[in-house]
């Protein structure tokens, strides 16, 4: 067979991760003798790598991240109100396991939504889905998705994550359906076991004041706070500039 037939092959099958490599491979294995087992076997382990370098490409695409940062990139040193060890303990992701959500609660700009991303790209690292929101953006998606009926579509989309960051849970704007939508959300979340990663400016006694409805804000708190980990953060902004 040609090597010409072989990529014609390939392309239909669409195995990308060989192409790259088969021409080098079949003249490195006629040099030095190799046998056809090693050539296969070296032929699918760079298939397999490529298709785990573009599952991540793809998971972080889809997660819709507004930053590139990571962990690695946190400004840990400039921001004492942040324990590194335990965020780095949570970068195991052993909380999504446990299906653990957490709440990153601070003034504006004190680190808690690079926190917040941190953790969804080590979790997008290590083969988990995610998606990122701003708290106002994914209510205004619940909202348009009740004119044409989608809502429970959504929310089971939504639902099937295995993180979802929500982030300025503060500032906002709420009506009645935005609330309830996103208190089903919560609900359905929490009984599947997926943790939440929320990010806000306004500690929990505080959070009456968004919304209208104290029973249903009751049973939010009581499902998130029954597996969750909260993170106070009382630092100064790191958007100051250093003297």
């Amino acid at each position: 067979m040609t090597i010409a037939k072989l990529h014609q092959l390939l392309d239909v099958l669409k195995f990308e991760g060989m192409t790259q490599v088969i021409d080098q491979l079949i003249a490195d294995a006629e040099k030095n003798a190799t046998s056809t087992s090693q050539v296969i076997a070296d032929l699918l382990e760079q298939e397999l790598r490529y298709r785990k370098e573009r599952s991540l490409i793809n998971r972080i695409k889809n997660a819709a991240m507004p930053h590139d940062w990571s962990l690695t990139t946190f400004p840990f040193s400039r921001q004492p109100a942040v324990d590194k060890r335990q965020i780095m303990d949570l970068a195991n992701i052993d909380f999504i396991r446990r299906g653990e959500s957490i709440v990153l609660i601070g003034p504006p700009g004190t680190g808690k939504t690079g926190l917040a991303i941190g953790l969804l790209r080590e979790a997008l690292v290590s083969g988990c889905r995610g998606r990122f929101y701003n708290v106002q953006d994914l209510l205004n998606d619940l909202y348009a998705s009740l004119a044409d009926r989608s809502t429970p579509k959504l929310l089971k989309h939504l639902s099937r994550f295995d993180i979802l960051v929500l982030d300025e849970l503060g500032y906002l704007t709420l009506n009645a359906e935005q609330s309830n939508a996103f208190f089903k959300l919560m609900a359905e979340r929490y009984q599947a076991g997926k943790p939440t990663i929320i990010t806000t400016n306004l500690d929990y006694p505080d959070w009456y004041s968004l919304f209208d409805t104290k029973n249903m804000l009751d049973a939010l708190l009581d499902r998130l706070q029954h597996r969750c980990v909260t993170i106070h953060i009382k630092g100064q902004s790191l958007r100051k500039k250093r003297e």
